[in-house]
């Protein structure tokens, strides 16, 4: 065995070895009702909410045109994870009414402002990408852009 392989079987050991621990713990500490009630929980958010709304996301944005999709497909991945951390403290997870201190801001709005930004951003970038598209196409057919008129020659002014 060389050293490669024996620091790779040394890395999957440590990682069933921790495996093993977190279900030992899950076995131990959490009550098989609270535990399988999770579990069907999160299984139908996946198969119920998020998948249809992935791929519903990936066909409007199949309607972009082609040089644009990165950019809103970006887009959306940046806006759904930042609403995925964002949902607890939104929803208020964790804000009592005996300490206002906890979660004081107006995190909703900021929330709607983060998102702006970010569809601000790829608007920006597409219509980037667009003129700089339109500037390619106009070199390429040999009229518009930023060309210059040809110089008169030297012959032709000395006669």
């Amino acid at each position: 065995m060389n050293a490669g392989t024996l620091t790779k079987a040394a890395a999957y050991a440590a990682g069933l070895a921790l495996i093993g621990l977190g279900l030992r713990g899950i076995v131990d500490e959490v009550p098989l009702a609270g535990w399988a009630k999770w579990f069907a929980g999160a299984a139908v958010l996946h198969d119920a909410v998020l998948v249809p709304a992935v791929l519903a996301a990936g066909a409007l944005t199949g309607l972009v045109p082609a040089g644009q999709r990165r950019a809103a497909r970006a887009a959306l991945v940046v806006g759904a994870c930042v609403t995925a951390v964002a949902i607890p403290v939104v929803l208020g997870y964790g804000r009592r009414p005996d300490e206002p201190s906890r979660l004081p801001l107006p995190y909703g709005r900021n929330l709607a402002i983060v998102l702006g930004v970010i569809a601000a951003a790829a608007a920006c970038a597409m219509a980037a990408r667009a003129v700089a598209a339109r500037r390619r196409a106009g070199r390429a057919s040999g009229r518009g852009g930023a060309t210059r008129a040809p110089r008169p020659s030297r012959k032709g002014a000395r006669r």
